[in-house]
């Protein structure tokens, strides 16, 4: 679940904000409605860039795939074609 305060919010009730993220909650900081940060927690962050690391290493394991392939694997099975 994400939660979405104001600048003012966040320095106000920081502690709170970092108990709900400890949690497992993200908390997008917004000034004006404009987001410009995220808190997260730090081991999700840390598994998320695990799992694209491990996606990366199994993806050099396999030949490079064409547009049009992608195009083909995108199609298949569609009604339209």
């Amino acid at each position: 679940m994400t939660i979405e305060v104001k600048v003012a919010q966040a320095k106000a009730h920081l502690s709170e904000l970092l108990s709900k993220v400890e949690a497992g909650e993200d908390v997008v900081i917004s000034r004006g409605n404009e987001p410009v940060a995220r808190l997260v927690r730090i081991e999700n962050r840390q598994e998320r860039i695990a799992a694209i690391e491990a996606l990366r290493a199994e993806r050099a394991r396999h030949k490079p795939v064409s547009i049009e392939e992608i195009f083909e694997f995108r199609d298949e099975g569609r009604r339209w074609k």
